[in-house]
């Protein structure tokens, strides 16, 4: 009974389920004469953490924010809850305080509701909430089909992914975007977490171990229904989501067919996870272009150093893509000239901004107590921080030719409306905020084109005259196969000369 209850829910493919359904595309790419992009010089990325468009600017002026007619959550079997389930183990993370407990976010409306305006609780932009699943497979089954009504079915923290900020308003970045561009259709690379959208940012490419079923990975192959979206329920799953938490039979980090779609970690510092990757990457396409570019870490060196941990900086490695790749193994001279340390709270990377000595392009990871990840860091001081970063970018005598995208990895399992583009079988998962800071931006501009992850590969790639990676390839003949236009490269937010 169980297995026929959660089957209900996801019993079609993605592709079928999502062409049988009038589910249209929000926005579709906008084409344009082709800019000059010549007068750009510098392209700076800043990647932030786990944080879903409705979740942060649901109420942005102009944006296709926050339905008006509140949106239901469907349960495991298919029905309308009567309520959002609790927030399984408390709302915010463990020792947090004010502590919202499980109790106190029991029977909510089934709907959207704000975290930090409840009239039961109120969690500030300072508080940190607890952490919610965001994986490869449930993003999928959340998602349904474009539906996106059984996130709180398919979560490990109930009707917690339902929760937005009223007060994001006050933030230093929503005044950014108010005074350059918001994009608010631009969905994430790939479905699912971090790792792999890390993935797709440098190569739009999912990591792959081959032969894992005969090494000790093999435990980390995840059980996947035949239509390669549905995990297999346990036994012993609750029949309804107000019962508690999903369980499956192996929710793993692979693949049946041994690609790592959930977070493995790297085959360098500070493990030993062979094999390490050998796709190419944007990184590889400037280098051999003779473009100079440069990953900074936040606090990569503390790390290191063995000085990562605790609440400052909570460096995460898996934050960290290129040090997954054979091309920048430790010792190599590539590693030694694009693996940089952004210093801890950046100030390696704010010096070099300063100094006017950044690369072409420049991608930043903020650490982890600065990224806004829910678990471990508040959206406050991850906000004030990227904040400062730029206005040391607008005092830099780069500035004049610069672009700087600010953008979320994933949607850290919270809820969005916004149905993701049809593609293939990694994505475009859920929608998250992109801001587009630049001299050439268009001032306070909503940008309805449609984007991904892969934009940012495009917008390189079509300034430095590269050719397609593989994945950006790919996604296009899939999006094609779905009648859906092709990713945009961020340049409908520009004004360039022709």
């Amino acid at each position: 009974m169980l297995r026929q209850l959660a089957l209900a829910a996801t019993a079609l493919t993605w592709p079928v389920l999502a062409l049988a359904q009038a589910v249209p595309a929000a926005h579709p790419a906008l084409h344009v004469a082709a800019p000059n992009l010549d007068a750009i010089q510098n392209i700076v990325v800043i990647y932030a953490e786990n944080r879903s468009f409705d979740n942060l600017y649901g109420a942005f002026p102009g944006a296709d924010g926050l339905p008006r007619i509140a949106l239901k959550q469907r349960d495991r079997d298919g029905h309308v809850m009567r309520e959002l389930p609790p927030a399984w183990g408390g709302l915010t993370a463990k020792g947090v305080t004010p502590e919202i407990t499980e109790a106190q976010s029991a029977h909510l409306p089934n709907a959207p509701f704000a975290i930090d305006g409840s009239k039961e609780f109120s969690a500030g932009l300072d508080v940190v909430t607890r952490d919610l699943w965001h994986r490869f497979y449930e993003n999928q089954m959340q998602i349904d089909g474009g539906r996106n009504d059984k996130f709180a079915a398919f979560a490990d923290a109930g009707g917690l992914v339902m929760g937005h900020y009223d007060n994001g308003k006050n933030l230093p970045l929503w005044k950014l975007a108010r005074q350059y561009t918001l994009s608010d259709h631009f969905f994430v690379g790939a479905f699912g977490g971090s790792f792999i959208n890390h993935f797709w940012l440098v190569c739009a490419c999912t990591p792959v171990y081959p032969d894992a079923d005969k090494s000790p990975a093999k435990g980390s192959i995840s059980a996947v229904e035949k239509d390669g979206i549905t995990l297999v329920p346990a036994p012993n799953m609750p029949e309804s989501a107000l019962g508690g938490p999903p369980k499956f039979v192996n929710d793993g980090n692979l693949s049946p067919d041994f690609y790592a779609v959930n977070t493995m970690q790297p085959p360098y510092q500070p493990s030993a996870n062979k094999p390490p990757q050998t796709m190419l990457t944007i990184g590889d396409q400037l280098s051999a272009a003779g473009v100079t570019w440069a990953w900074y870490g936040g606090a990569w060196q503390a790390a290191l150093d063995g000085h990562g941990g605790g609440a400052i900086p909570n460096f995460q490695f898996h934050h960290q893509p290129f040090n997954y790749f054979a091309a920048y193994a430790p010792g190599t001279p590539a590693r030694a000239e694009h693996v940089r340390d952004g210093g801890m709270n950046g100030a390696e990377f704010i010096k070099a901004i300063d100094a006017g000595q950044l690369p072409a392009v420049t991608f930043y990871k903020p650490q982890g107590n600065l990224n806004e990840h829910a678990g471990y860091a508040n959206v406050s001081s991850g906000d004030e921080h990227i904040a400062d970063v730029i206005a040391h970018l607008q005092k830099s005598v780069q500035w004049a030719h610069m672009v700087v995208v600010v953008t979320y990895d994933e949607n850290g399992g919270f809820w969005d409306h916004a149905a993701p583009p049809r593609a293939d079988r990694w994505g475009p998962g859920t929608r998250v905020p992109t801001i587009i800071a630049s001299p050439f931006a268009k001032k306070g501009f909503v940008d309805h084109a449609t984007y991904d992850t892969t934009s940012i590969i495009r917008l390189i790639e079509h300034r430095y005259g590269l050719q397609p990676l593989p994945g950006i390839t790919a996604r296009d003949a899939a999006m094609k196969a779905h009648r859906e236009a092709p990713m945009g490269d961020l340049t409908h937010a520009l004004v360039l000369p022709r």
